[in-house]
């Protein structure tokens, strides 16, 4: 079973509530999903720590092959490349990873490279196992890392707390999308229901 705990906005509660219903269970597994600043490991100081990098694929252009035919400027839907001065641009930033400008390319001058965005790290703690998501500062999107946390999560295990992101944006989607149920955090402030009523209607929504 796989339980997502969210809410609208930060320092609502959603670790504390996520790290208790851990540690009250007799087998569970513990997935920080707030990449950009986990803080569960916090409470459960995990031993044993295994360290897998997370990548992209960027591209990566040839310029004694590209003929300037633009081809993969005009597919871009996210503006990550750009021909200036006689040259591809690349924007790493915003670049979605697709593989659609190496598709396209006539002249085969678009390649893939790796970029590391960041990492995930597997520990124990006591019968808790861990597993936090953690964004390279700078980079923009966790999603590869949540994506590659939920892919990740054990069949094996009875109970799967998800600790996701604050807000509503892709990176809780991401975090939300196989989940069996939902517990909503909030605090009692105007603007945290607010941020409540918003998550509520995503996950309405899914």
């Amino acid at each position: 079973m796989k339980i997502a705990v969210l809410s609208g906005k930060g320092g609502t509660g959603k670790t504390f509530v996520s790290v208790n219903l851990v540690a009250a269970s007799s087998n569970a597994v513990y997935v920080d999903c707030d990449v950009e600043e986990p803080n569960g490991y916090i409470f459960f100081k995990p031993q044993e720590l295994i360290t897998q990098n997370v990548s992209v694929k960027i591209p990566v252009v040839d310029p004694n092959k590209c003929d300037g035919c633009r081809k993969c400027v005009e597919f871009c839907k996210f503006n990550a490349l750009a021909y200036i001065g006689g040259k591809i641009i690349i924007f790493d930033d915003v670049c979605h990873s697709c593989g659609g400008c190496v598709l396209l390319c006539p002249q085969k001058a678009v390649s893939e490279k790796e970029k590391v965005i960041g990492k995930i790290e597997t520990g124990i703690s006591e019968n808790v196992k861990a597993i936090t998501g953690i964004l390279n500062t700078g980079e923009a999107s966790g999603v590869p890392i949540i994506k590659k946390l939920i892919d990740d999560i054990s069949s094996n295990c009875n109970l799967n707390i998800i600790d996701c992101p604050p807000g509503s944006a892709c990176v809780v989607m991401e975090s939300i999308k196989d989940a069996d149920y939902c517990i909503l955090v909030a605090e009692s402030t105007i603007f945290g229901t607010h941020n409540l009523n918003m998550v509520y209607e995503l996950i309405r929504l899914f």
